[in-house]
């Protein structure tokens, strides 16, 4: 990344300081010192215009032998907040967030289908002062995140939204919400988001991992080297829409035979409406209560995602999958999805592979969408640029 004059950071400067600490902190001056190469001087200079950013604090002291205790210091990812949104074909979730991924509070908000933004937005702005009303945040507001399906034009800020929520096509998203709360907006894919969310809970480990969000659709993200990886033209991951051979089923997209025609939330509802069911919810309440025939279609429906997702495993060879979503976190899902991936990946990808659920549930795109927020706010180049702009 670049300053705003165009330049890269230097490496000495406020940013790449602050981005030391991140990786390896909580430091102390001297461990900071040794890392970064500075001057004794230099180093409280960068670490005093970090300091009144409120960008890094003291977080206690390290015993000594003699003399005084050395401050031991941190990035400081609990006073800065976000406001997050989750928003699928149904509903709308909001919380606030620190840059750790903690959330402070959440609202839940049940959506019509084919839902337009022209009334959905000022639903979110609304709802949005309310969370940070109610948690005292507003005045450390530093950035809004939203993650909905679809592909994400960043450059543009608008999304290829599903069939599915025709309304948003094209739509652009940042704008309202910068306007009203006066911070940067970030924009990704519902899928993405989960799949961050889990390389984050994880520790943010050195290693490649494919998330999947199996709900009313199907999608996924992959995560390389810590960020997402999007391919050339955002469509990375529409796993849902990868077409099985021999399935006539038509999809939201107009296509047919795509892997989310028989196997995601919408799916699962219209095979089990003859015995009573008429919403995703239902579909989890019966698997839930050992409902045979909803058990055996959810399990149907696990075997097919996991013969697509044994071919993306085989190909990108990632260490961790997790699985989300409402009904990819049921037993008879996940189970034969599991056992389906490892009878027909390439023996030499499953060595080490872990599958397993989503370990964040409800929070999961909360958590990667706070996390993007942190890499975006701490990055060097947004630092280095927020302390030559003077504000916070």
């Amino acid at each position: 990344m670049t300053n705003e004059q165009g330049n890269p950071p230097s490496a000495t400067s406020p940013g790449r300081v602050l981005d030391v600490l991140r990786a390896h902190g909580p430091l102390t001056r001297q461990e900071l010192q040794d890392r970064v190469g500075l001057s004794r001087v230099t180093l409280v200079e960068r670490l005093d215009a970090l300091r009144s950013h409120g960008l890094v604090r003291t977080s206690g002291h390290r015993h000594s032998s003699g003399g005084r205790r050395a401050e031991v210091l941190e990035v400081d990812l609990e006073t800065p907040s976000a406001l997050t949104v989750d928003l699928g074909q149904s509903h709308a979730a909001l919380a606030v967030t620190d840059l750790r991924g903690t959330v402070l509070a959440r609202d839940h908000h049940r959506l019509p289908a084919r839902h337009d933004p022209d009334d959905v937005v000022p639903l979110l702005l609304r709802a949005g002062r309310d969370l940070l009303d109610r948690t005292g945040r507003a005045g450390a507001l530093r950035a809004m995140a939203l993650s909905l399906p679809g592909q994400i034009d960043h450059e543009r800020g608008v999304t290829v939204a599903p069939a599915t929520m025709p309304a948003w096509n094209a739509r652009l998203l940042r704008e309202p919400f910068a306007d009203a709360f006066g911070v940067p907006v970030l924009l990704e894919n519902d899928a993405n988001a989960l799949a961050f969310g889990d390389h984050c809970a994880m520790g943010r480990p050195d290693a490649t991992v494919v998330g999947v969000k199996i709900g009313t659709g199907i999608g996924a993200g992959v995560i390389v080297s810590g960020r997402i990886h999007r391919g050339e033209s955002g469509t990375a991951g529409e796993m849902g829409h990868m077409r099985i051979e021999g399935d006539d089923r038509r999809c939201s997209c107009g296509r047919r035979g795509c892997v989310a025609a028989g196997a995601g939330g919408t799916a699962l509802v219209r095979e089990l409406r003859p015995s009573g069911v008429r919403s995703m919810d239902d579909v989890v309440r019966r698997v839930r209560d050992g409902s045979e025939e909803a058990v055996r279609a959810t399990a149907e429906a696990g075997r097919l995602v996991g013969t697509v997702l044994a071919t993306v495993v085989t190909i990108v060879n990632p260490r961790h999958v997790r699985i989300g979503g409402a009904i990819g976190v049921l037993p008879p899902f996940l189970d034969a999805l599991r056992d389906t991936v490892e009878a027909n990946a390439h023996a030499s990808a499953l060595r080490g592979l872990d599958v397993g659920p989503s370990g964040l549930g409800a929070d999961g795109a909360f958590v990667g969408l706070a996390g993007l927020v942190a890499d975006e706010m701490l990055a060097p180049s947004a630092v280095d640029a927020l302390i030559a702009r003077g504000g916070r």
